[in-house]
């Protein structure tokens, strides 16, 4: 059958079940849309206000179903506005199909608008290669039936990631003869099975261990590992500890979970990770927050603690730590087979072990230096405060969406997801402006669930925005604004690190050192969403409750506590900051610490 390239990316997108493409046609992207508009029945497009956003919605959706989105955008800016959302679905390796206009083939260098080619030749796919698993400039039309084959092969498999199609205006416009396009005969298929005689030594050392431990990454969540990790952690006894992507992989009122640990950690998690004679580390990459920057029995003792290292990718494995046991293999069904081993031969009943015990104790001193935050005596209300109403006010099965500053880092360390899969937050590359599009991703691929946003006022403002989206295809999520005037999470690390109220570029104020404060409520309101806005403890749960009944989108503004050091919860782990050498005494201390850094 006769297909434009426009139509072959259309017929692949239908063939492998992609319900959404998120794009802003563009003259250099005309002929992709149309074709869209000609399968306007099978896929429906989705305009954000942002190309960007629309990536986010995309890595949103795809955390939720396991179902990549395709994006498109026109040549140029529309093109490099991917940029930030396509890096954040790299580092925390979820997939999403990209596919950007680009200079016809035959006008190529010629300086056509919105081209980059003083280097090389209509050379913006360069600008993206190193945040995606793999790129593609299409040549010809012939070409695409195999590109997006592969394409799709290649950000779903192994460790999962975005991928680049870039689409020449003349090569989407341009026709050929395709056979029937059947992706299944093309899909590879299966996961990668973990050596047994390596599984089996892991074995070993979890039943001979007196603290083990699991360290829980965002590998779980990709690869829905939920009951396998579960099933070992009460086989085996072993306290389960989380990483940033990990939050929320396992129940977090199981009596087992250890919390988080790292420089934004907790003293529970931190304790366990740092104490374990044997650690197993699944789906997690060492990085420096969870490692607290790699300083010596912080987060981790490795050595002596023994490590055993479960990773899609061989090159996660020793990276930043030596391991005892290395398993390449896919989490859940290396874990499913490591139950096997494990099965009948740990503890009778694990909350009989000294160890557990001690992990009782932890957890419970952790709790109530909680329970202390959450209740204590601020005006406007203390964001742990707010972040207990919101739980509240919550389902156990909401989805809770929150992006990088002190609504993350607090929701790590206090907020508890009973329900495994049901967090979903930005993680290695810590991109603000993530929250707002990816709740309505997450809306888009669980009408039926609560989905909440927690967001900085910061964080909000770079992409607002997409109220518009929200109300424009009635994707009704919540999102709650947790408003301190300015970057408060960088203010409370400038104080925390230099000794003092620097206030440089941080606060939200005129040249006067008056604070500006947009209304949100209003703001939100005229979107057409429904708003409310409140300030003082007791507020915000029912306000909550009414935002989620609403039957539209919904904003709820919320202004909390902004002063230090009660604008936030004090970091437990250690992070390398570095101070400078006018700051004698900080430099000393910052040096110190430094040095015991294992690197």
């Amino acid at each position: 059958m006769q297909l434009t390239g426009g139509e072959i990316v259309a017929e692949h997108l239908v063939a492998n079940n992609v319900p959404y493409v998120m794009g802003i046609p563009g003259h250099g992207c005309l002929a992709l849309a149309d074709a869209f508009h000609r399968y306007d029945k099978k896929i429906e497009v989705i305009m954000p206000k942002q190309e960007m956003c629309g990536v986010h919605m995309a890595d949103a959706y795809y955390r939720v179903t396991g179902q990549p989105l395709a994006c498109f955008t026109s040549i140029g800016p529309g093109a490099i506005n991917t940029a930030i959302g396509i890096a954040t679905c790299y580092v925390d390796s979820t997939a999403a199909l990209v596919l950007t206009g680009d200079a016809h083939t035959h006008m190529r260098g010629k300086g056509l608008l919105q081209e980059i080619e003083r280097a090389q030749d209509s050379m913006f796919s360069r600008i993206i290669e190193p945040i995606v698993k793999r790129a593609w400039r299409v040549d010809t039309v012939g070409q695409l039936p195999s590109v997006m084959n592969r394409a799709f092969n290649i950000m779903t498999s192994g460790r999962p990631g975005p991928v680049l199609v870039s689409l020449p205006m003349d090569v989407q416009a341009a026709s050929t003869d395709v056979d029937a396009i059947q992706p299944s005969k093309r899909a590879a298929g299966g996961v990668l099975i973990a050596d047994p005689a390596e599984l089996k030594r892991a074995a070993s050392l979890l039943l001979g261990a007196k603290r083990p431990v699991i360290l829980a990454g965002g590998g779980i969540h990709t690869a829905g590992a939920y009951k396998e990790l579960k099933q070992l952690a009460e086989c085996t006894g072993a306290a389960v500890v989380t990483t940033m992507q990990g939050k929320g992989c396992f129940p977090e009122d199981h009596p087992l979970y250890g919390w988080h640990t790292g420089s934004k950690g907790t003293t529970v998690g931190l304790k366990l990770t740092s104490s374990a004679d044997v650690l197993l580390a699944v789906g997690c990459r060492f990085a420096d927050e969870t490692a607290s920057s790699y300083k010596h029995g912080v987060s981790f003792n490795i050595p002596p603690t023994k490590l055993i290292h479960i990773d899609i990718d061989p090159t996660e494995i020793g990276k930043n730590y030596p391991a005892e046991v290395g398993i390449v293999g896919h989490a859940k069904r290396a874990l499913a087979d490591l139950n096997k081993y494990v099965k009948g031969k740990g503890p009778k009943d694990y909350t009989r072990t000294n160890f557990f015990k001690d992990i009782e104790k932890f957890r419970a001193a952790w709790l109530r230096h909680v329970s202390k935050l959450q209740n204590k005596k601020l005006s406007p209300m203390g964001m742990s405060a707010a972040l207990a109403e919101i739980r509240e006010a919550t389902a156990r099965d909401a989805y809770i969406v929150t992006s990088s500053g002190n609504a993350q880092a607090q929701m790590l360390q206090e907020f508890p997801f009973p329900v495994p899969g049901t967090c979903l937050t930005t993680g290695g590359f810590s991109a603000m402006g993530w929250t707002l599009p990816a709740s309505l991703g997450a809306k888009l691929a669980a009408p039926r669930r609560q989905v909440v946003g927690i967001i900085g006022d910061g964080d909000f403002m770079m992409t607002m925005q997409e109220l518009h989206t929200a109300m424009q295809y009635g994707i009704n999520a919540v999102t709650v604004v947790l408003d301190n005037q300015g970057w408060i999470a960088i203010k409370d690390l400038q104080q925390a690190a230099f000794g003092e109220d620097r206030g440089m570029a941080v606060d939200f104020t005129n040249r006067k050192g008056d604070l500006i404060k947009p209304d949100f409520k209003a703001i939100a309101e005229g979107f057409g969403c429904y708003s409310e806005a409140v300030s003082e403890r007791g507020e915000l749960a029912p306000a909550l409750d009414r935002c989620l009944k609403a039957g539209r989108p919904a904003l709820l503004h919320v202004n909390v506590y902004r002063h230090f050091p009660d604008s936030g919860s004090p970091a437990m782990g250690w992070w390398d900051v570095p101070v400078p050498t006018y700051l004698k005494e900080r430099r000393a201390e910052y040096e110190k610490g430094r040095k015991q850094e294992k690197l």
